[in-house]
């Protein structure tokens, strides 16, 4: 522990050097971050202000946007605001909270997509116990069980990292500090570190994508019996779910699921999972959503006529 005082911050070398590159960029995500709380707080404040709340996609819908926003904001405003400055430092502490706070809240985001897949599963699969089933316990419970999951998973990884002896470079190849780019700086043999946070964090998003993938699977084989109607509205459903899922995990698995080494890819594949991905969960599950697209009007439409009176 005494040889990580050697180094009390490190230098994020972000996304480019060129400074017009830089300053596109701080316009563009600072368009994507200001669209993102938007969205989300629309989409959180819409359930919440409405029956939608009561029932269990939109009740597990709301809990994502509000990760989404949290998710985000541990990483987005620290970037936005280094793109606008030379020296992109962070102390040693910020960097380490950064680490933990993205892993605690992104695992929570993938539970909760798993299960919302089991959701729509026994909605889809098992109509006539689905009030039984996802009653609003089993519903709180199912989210008490992601928060733990984010903590089983980010806990371990900050220990590991914590531990790590850093006492000579302190350029990280990032906008924002994560597992691998730290494991490249610290000075000692990382192999087991790198293999346990492999473990973590790889295989953990690679068996959630496969769980979710086979669920999905097993849900539009189960539509063949279903009615042309009812067929259309569960495969807009589920296609929404599909491609948030596919948008989120395809950059994560190629982020964490490999040796624990660094490529100048990482940071653009980065941008979906962190940004780009929450940016457009709200957009994917209102626009092919009547239901949601109705209540979010005259939740709105209320609010402006209580503002105007």
């Amino acid at each position: 522990m005494e040889s990580q005082r050697n180094v009390s911050e490190f230098i994020l070398l972000g996304l480019s050097y060129d400074h017009y590159t830089q300053v596109f960029c701080f316009v563009l995500f600072l368009f994507c971050y200001a669209a993102l709380l938007v969205g989300n707080l629309a989409v959180l404040i819409s359930i919440r202000c409405s029956r939608l709340v009561h029932q269990p996609m939109y009740y597990f819908l709301s809990h994502l946007s509000c990760m989404d926003i949290c998710y985000t904001s541990s990483i987005t405003p620290k970037f936005i605001a280094d793109l606008l400055v030379e020296r992109k430092a962070i102390s040693y502490g910020n960097c380490l909270l950064q680490v933990f706070t993205m892993h605690f809240f992104g695992m929570i985001e993938v539970l909760i997509l798993t299960v919302m897949a089991f959701d729509r599963y026994a909605a889809i699969c098992k109509p006539l116990h689905y009030m039984l089933v996802m009653n609003r316990a089993r519903c709180n419970l199912l989210v008490l069980a992601a928060w733990t999951g984010g903590a089983v998973h980010s806990f371990p990884q900050f220990f590991l990292v914590i531990r790590l002896p850093f006492c000579g470079p302190n350029e990280i190849d990032h906008y924002f500090c994560d597992i691998f780019p730290l494991l490249k700086v610290a000075c000692t043999d990382t192999s087991v570190t790198g293999v346990l946070l492999v473990a973590n964090s790889g295989i953990v998003t690679l068996v959630t994508f496969v769980v979710l993938f086979f669920s999905y699977v097993i849900i539009l084989f189960t539509l063949r019996n279903h009615s042309a109607e009812g067929r259309r509205k569960a495969l807009s459903t589920c296609g929404s779910h599909i491609t948030v899922i596919v948008l989120f995990f395809g950059p994560s698995i190629f982020a964490y699921l490999r040796p624990p080494t660094t490529f100048p890819e990482d940071k653009v594949f980065a941008l979906f999972y962190t940004i780009i991905a929450p940016m457009f969960n709200p957009l994917i599950y209102t626009l092919r959503n009547s239901e949601m697209k109705n209540t979010m009007r005259k939740v709105w439409c209320q609010t402006s006529e209580i503002n105007i009176f």
